[in-house]
């Protein structure tokens, strides 16, 4: 049965396209309806975001460059705290689109340039990202396109910029792959020096090296001339296969596995038809009648991210973040719920910044299995701060999520209601037992994390839960 009411469609509307559904933001994205949660969600560039911490604030005195690590937490630490969770959610979709990992580029300067990048054009021009993206520094030494010289070619980038980035596999001949390799020599990066001025760290830049190009005729994909790389690009972004193609990715992460063609031949035609606008296209996706089908409901296997970061925004870390930073709290502390948070997303399969490989996490059902489960139920340990390890939530107020609630019933329907989880009868019976045996006293801090820890344990494990 198709979604029904404005609440239903928006709490989908946020599971997918946001960080969740939390009461309070399906509360401030509805104010006008449906249509203004989309634009509320889609047009975010006058909200404050919420998060102004510096990564390099947090790098210690006696590190000379900053530590992954920091850095993986910082942008975790940013999904949690943010006002602007598409924005987010685009940068985590094209982090896994342009896959680039910090296990061979080491240097974290360019890896939080690529992920600055990736936010600023989350929902930009395709052609405008594709190309910034195309000349970041991490990407050309992750593709090596720093060795790719004139009589030498090398051809890993112009593989992966049509196989990966635009046109998918089987919609290219190794002649353009050749050709456009040629297209790209000379494009390099340099590291900047520090600027003793201002303080700031050094920056990977562009170069190209003229003398390295080959200027002579090739032939791309039917186009001839003296080709550059950004006439490649432009060719390729100009190719209605490319439109097609990002239009499959965005379908099948945002709505369903295995979109219909017909559904995908008229989003990619609003794709082409707005230049390669992404904003217009996914304001096409969130009013498709598709998105809120039947088949569109909890549809999408959650990745770590969206098992986890969700379940701290919903319990209002968030705020509670933004908070502590502001007071002039050491930031490192204040940060601690995002480094529990990237150990658990690492265990579950996703170490943000480390993809796989150049294609990415597999995703879909490929999260789920038996060590990912036990990872994925152990969560409420580290969430309500009852295991050994991870406990994010020191000092954090427990007793007062479950506002009133005093019977096992009522502790499971505001759980359940708290996680956006949707709950059979006969799994919502065994959760309710489950709260009756752990409720032996007032509902007070030390009660409340351990009901909270058991219940929500049963309520992670269950089948529903592991989809947006």
């Amino acid at each position: 049965m198709p979604l029904q009411t404005d609440r239903e469609k928006g709490a989908h509307l946020l599971r997918r396209f946001g960080l969740g559904a939390s009461e309070a933001e399906l509360d401030y994205y509805l104010k006008d309806g449906l249509n203004g949660a989309v634009d509320r969600l889609t047009e975010y560039e006058s909200v404050d975001e919420g998060f102004n911490i510096n990564p390099y604030d947090l790098q210690p005195e006696k590190a000379k460059n900053l530590p992954m690590p920091i850095l993986t937490a910082w942008w975790i630490a940013r999904m949690i705290a943010t006002r602007r969770p598409l924005q987010e959610k685009m940068t985590l979709f094209w982090h896994d689109h342009f896959a680039t990992s910090a296990s061979k580029v080491k240097a974290s300067e360019f890896m939080l340039q690529q992920n600055e990048t990736l936010r600023q054009y989350a929902t930009g021009n395709y052609r405008s990202l594709l190309t910034n993206m195309s000349k970041d520094p991490a990407m050309l030494f992750w593709l090596d396109n720093q060795e790719n010289v004139r009589g030498k070619p090398n051809e890993n980038f112009a593989r992966e910029v049509m196989e990966l980035f635009t046109l998918g596999v089987g919609n290219y001949s190794e002649k353009d792959v050749q050709e456009a390799a040629r297209a790209f020599t000379g494009w390099s990066v340099m590291r900047s020096r520090r600027n003793v001025d201002d303080g700031q760290p050094p920056k990977g830049e562009f170069l190209f090296r003229p003398r390295l190009h080959d200027a002579g005729m090739k032939v791309v994909l039917g186009k001839s001339g003296p080709l550059t790389g950004e006439d490649v690009l432009n060719h390729l972004c100009e190719m209605p296969r490319t439109a097609e193609y990002i239009t499959e990715k965005l379908l099948a992460w945002f709505v369903y596995p295995e979109p219909e063609p017909k559904f995908v031949a008229r989003i990619a035609k609003v794709f082409r038809d707005s230049n390669l606008d992404i904003k217009t296209t996914l304001k096409a996706i969130m009013r498709s009648s598709e998105f809120y089908s039947d088949k569109a409901e909890r549809a999408v296997v959650k990745t770590p991210v969206d098992f986890v970061v969700p379940t701290l925004r919903q319990l209002g870390f968030g705020p509670i973040m933004r908070e502590s930073t502001s007071r002039g709290l050491d930031k490192r502390v204040a940060l601690l719920p995002a480094y529990g948070a990237g150990t658990t997303m690492k265990n579950m399969g996703m170490q943000l910044l480390y993809p796989p490989d150049v294609a990415g996490w597999e995703g879909g059902e490929g999260w789920i299995s038996s060590a990912t489960m036990v990872e994925r139920m152990g969560w409420s340990a580290a969430l309500f701060g009852t295991g050994k390890g991870r406990r994010i939530g020191n000092g954090y107020p427990y007793e007062a999520l479950f506002n009133g609630a005093t019977t096992p019933s009522e502790v499971v329907d505001r759980l359940a209601s708290l996680f956006d989880a949707k709950l059979n009868p006969d799994r919502r019976k065994i959760l309710v037992a489950n709260a009756e045996k752990e409720m032996t006293g007032p509902m007070n801090r030390v009660m409340a994390q351990k009901v909270g820890s058991s219940v929500s344990r049963l309520l992670f494990a269950t089948p529903e839960f592991q989809f947006a």
